[in-house]
């Protein structure tokens, strides 16, 4: 039986294949390249010695569903396929609420046909808007979200409840990611953005490199112990392993479950830019900025519930993100590019 991982080329995507692979799992991969490289692939098969299949396609192509559903035995599906830039969802609304709520709809219409029961779905912490309590739990309510694209998560969230309500044989996870950073050990694998970064360690990682000239930091007096933001940043290998966690939930019980994923520590802006000189022995120029319209002072996760269902908790500290940031970019000043 194999796992369907959709916008597997990404960079969650591609670190949560290793792991799959590495665990014997065998892994069908459909993603449409918009924001990711067939490279990707290619990478994950030189870290693990082993191929997937893989579709070039999207998750609104019915035909091509049906196809794969047809083609391979698929038991669970991991479902990562989106469009995720934050600031790109404000100008972009309609392209947001298309790919990524119609698109899950699609796939789970399909998966019902096809009678698999069993979806992963990768979420986001920003569902919580700006939490009522800090750290956040899965209990905090949900809303008030800053973004179309945070918006578009919440409502998929929404479908899937009413989904399992009416179709109870489905096994449907939610898992609410923090801030993902880091890469494979390797440097083969890590975050390749188009553009310049939205999210903060490819930013620094790129002025590393001198691919941008400074860093800006958004915000220097918010009411946390140095001015700048606080966020939970997790190693994206602890995230992938999660999923495979996930998956193993599957064999327990139908119905919904909804995990944070995340480390339970807050760190700011400044704090990541020093860990990151400390650990690679550099100096990153940066300049402070006015404040970013929708973002808070401080947000981080309570990881517990994972802790006690799936057995999961993050592994690689500070020290390890940062150098694991570094080694892939130093290894790929222009990502996939190269």
């Amino acid at each position: 039986m194999t796992i369907l991982v959709t916008g597997g080329a990404g960079y969650i995507g591609s670190h949560t294949i290793v792991e799959l692979l590495n665990a014997g799992e065998d892994v069908v991969v459909l993603d449409n390249l918009c924001n990711s490289s067939p490279k990707s692939l290619e990478r994950v098969k030189q870290i693990t010695g082993k191929s997937v299949k893989f579709y070039e396609g999207d998750v609104l192509d019915r035909t091509l569903l049906q196809r794969i559903f047809a083609e391979n035995q698929i038991k669970s599906v991991i479902h990562f396929a989106g469009l995720k830039a934050v600031g790109e969802s404000v100008q972009k609304p309609a392209e947001y609420y298309m790919n990524n709520v119609t698109g899950s709809l699609v796939l789970v219409q399909e998966m019902k046909k096809a009678g698999v029961w069993n979806l992963v779905f990768s979420s986001t912490a920003t569902v919580y808007g700006e939490p009522e309590t800090i750290p956040v739990t899965e209990n905090c309510k949900v809303g008030g979200t800053n973004s179309p694209y945070a918006t578009s998560k919440l409502m998929v969230e929404q479908i899937l409840t009413d989904v399992v309500k009416a179709e109870p044989r489905f096994s449907m996870i939610i898992l609410r990611y923090f801030n993902p950073v880091g890469a494979h050990e390797s440097g083969l694998i890590g975050e390749d953005p188009n553009g310049i970064p939205n999210n903060l360690m490819p930013y620094i990682s790129q002025v590393a490199i001198g691919k941008l000239p400074e860093l800006s930091i958004f915000g220097n007096d918010y009411d946390t112990h140095d001015g700048t933001g606080v966020r939970d940043y997790i190693h994206v290998v602890d995230l992938a392993i999660g999923h495979l966690k996930a998956l193993t939930r599957h064999e327990d019980d139908a119905g919904l479950h909804i995990y944070n994923l995340g480390t339970g520590i807050g760190y700011s802006v400044l704090d990541m830019v020093k860990a990151f000189e400390k650990a690679n022995n550099m100096t990153l120029p940066h300049k402070f900025v006015a404040r970013r319209p929708g973002d808070i002072a401080a947000y981080y996760s309570d990881p517990s519930l994972a802790a006690k269902e799936l057995s999961w908790t993050a592994q690689r500290g500070l020290e390890q993100m940062m150098k694991d940031t570094w080694n892939w970019q130093k290894n790929n000043p222009k990502g996939y590019r190269d």
